[in-house]
């Protein structure tokens, strides 16, 4: 069944672009947006890592305890903590949630980040870091279910480039609980390396080249792996009544940005397929999205999954008011059947 996820402002929302908007933030307002996606039936929401917004383990957490049937991601990088530690911390949250914990390992950011965080690990090394932190997060999770007691030197041994490990592995109350599912990025090849070696999920972001290259890769190298791995991809959208309603919302806020600005401006931006690529400049974190009639977007989710896509990130501003739009008027069109089954499990 395709997925469909939704990514939260850490950073907090508002109703128009810029530094001038009044934003709505804080954890109760956090809260507010993870009920209003598991109410519009959304399948999961994403706690996205961002430098200047709330620390995404903490918002995650508290989503986890707010809500009975979404999955939640926490997106983090390697260098946040050792991976004995982000299993642990994990563990506890596999326990209070019933499994619902999925990791998204941020792998790429900015040199100014980087150096920010004290991290020195550059370029392909990171790729090598990510690898070997996955690897010891996987080596000390215990899936059986373990009895305390002394380790006796029979736990989980290992001697990395960037970890070591000398009798590790988890016990008691830690074991016998779910691995989170592993969601990785990009759209370099050492990026779908990663995920095919040790990935459960790949997200990938539109550029504007279509997906079907980036798709095919990934699933060569996992099957070169011996392992499958699903694709999926993140958007912005913009989704209302009609194509003419959708593209008034997207040049309202565009003229925030650019009061002088004509329709003629936005539309000098569009891609074919209903897809526009200037969402970067009117607040969102990718440039490239979906700007249309419910049915027009609806049309280009389905065209992606035909395409290979099986899980989709969306997002859109303000979240509230766009989540329950997505919920009453999209979801329906883009999935008829998963949702009537979805329906049906979270009615049960």
């Amino acid at each position: 069944m395709t997925e469909f996820r939704w990514e939260l402002p850490v950073r907090g929302d508002g109703r128009h672009v810029g530094s001038a908007s009044a934003h709505r933030g804080g954890f109760e307002f956090l809260d507010q947006v993870v009920l209003a996606a598991e109410l519009s039936g959304l399948d999961g929401v994403v706690a996205p890592y961002d430098p200047a917004g709330e620390e995404s383990w903490v918002v995650a957490g508290s989503a986890l305890r707010r809500t009975r049937h979404l999955r939640v991601g926490v997106e983090f990088h390697p260098a946040f903590g050792t991976p004995v530690y982000a299993a642990k911390l994990s563990a506890t949250l596999q326990r209070l949630s019933a499994g619902r914990l999925d990791w998204r390992l941020r792998v790429e950011t900015g040199a100014a980040d980087a150096a920010a965080r004290g991290d020195r690990v550059t370029g392909v090394d990171r790729y090598r870091r990510a690898a070997e932190f996955l690897t010891v997060a996987r080596g000390v999770w215990n899936e059986e279910q373990v009895l305390p007691g002394r380790f006796g030197g029979t736990g989980f041994e290992f001697a990395g480039e960037y970890y070591d490990v000398i009798d590790g592995g988890f016990r008691g109350i830690l074991s016998g609980l779910p691995f989170p599912g592993v969601h990785l990025s990009g759209n370099s090849q050492e990026a779908i390396e990663l995920s095919a070696g040790h990935g459960d999920v790949h997200i990938f972001d539109e550029t504007g080249d279509g997906v079907e290259d980036g798709v095919a890769s990934l699933r060569d190298t996992a099957t070169a792996s011996g392992r499958t791995v699903r694709a999926g991809l993140a958007l912005p959208v913009i989704a209302r009544e009609t194509e003419g309603e959708a593209w008034a919302r997207v040049l309202r806020q565009w003229r925030e940005v650019r009061p002088e600005a004509g329709a003629a401006e936005v539309r000098a931006l569009a891609l074919d397929g209903f897809r526009w690529s200037g969402f970067d400049q009117i607040g969102y974190p990718r440039p490239v999205g979906l700007v249309g009639s419910y049915e027009q977007v609806a049309q280009a989710l389905s065209n992606y999954r035909a395409r290979g896509i099986e899980i989709f990130e969306l997002t859109g501003h303000p979240h509230i008011e766009e989540l329950h739009r997505t919920g009453e008027h999209l979801l329906h069109l883009a999935d008829p059947a998963g949702r009537i089954l979805a329906g049906q499990e979270n009615h049960a």
